[in-house]
Order: structure tokens, then sequence, then C-alpha cells
């Protein structure tokens, strides 16, 4: 019997979180850690495996594995942005101050917005 569902795992050495399915690397989101935040610099899913929503799998999978490990978020890379965008459950991660330089401030800070 083959493990068909996706697993996000952490791979320190390669700085990366990856996607596997069936034992084999669908897709990987890079980063680079500090002292002080984990920044997402990259993500890429396999042509082979694309169209399965496995990219919002990967980006789920590292954001909580990021929150679990008590670490704040810095997202470079645009589709880890764009996933906290449409997910702002996330949005906690990215520090208060570095928010409006990813774009994530809440609609709610802009006072000439509603």
């Amino acid at each position: 019997m083959t493990d068909t569902e996706p697993k996000v795992v952490d791979n320190p050495a390669a700085s990366r979180f990856e996607v596997l399915v069936d034992g084999e690397v669908a897709g990987f989101a890079e980063y680079r850690r500090t002292t002080s935040a984990v920044a997402f610099t990259h993500t890429v899913i396999d042509p082979a495996f694309e169209g399965r929503g496995l990219g919002s799998v990967l980006a789920r999978g590292a954001l909580d594995a990021t929150r679990a490990a008590g670490t704040p978020v810095l997202p470079f890379c645009p589709f880890i942005r764009g996933y906290i965008q449409r997910h702002p459950a996330y949005l906690d991660l990215v520090p208060a101050d570095r928010r409006a330089e990813f774009q994530l401030a809440p609609v709610s800070d802009h006072p000439d917005r509603p």
C-alpha cells in the first residue's frame, strides 16, 4: 500500500520545506533562517504534480511548522505571501511592523478604506 496523502517535511540541510507524494518530492518552499525569522524566498511545484493543490498543502504545512516553532515569517516568496493574503489566520506570523512591506496590512489598518 502506498502513502498517497501528500506530506510536508522540513529538510533543513537543503533549507526548504518539501511536499512529498508517495515519497517523491513534488515541490518545495525554500527559506533562509535567521536568529529572528524564517524568510521564505521561493516556492516550486514540479510540473508533473501541478493542478493538485499541492502548493497550498505545502504553504499550509510550512507555515504551520513555522508557527509550531514559534518563529516569525518573512514572506519574500510571492506564492507564500499570496497564501497568507488568502488565509488571514496566518497573518500573525508576519511581524506587524513588517506587514506593509509585504502588502499584508489588513484593510482595517487603512483609515481611508472601509
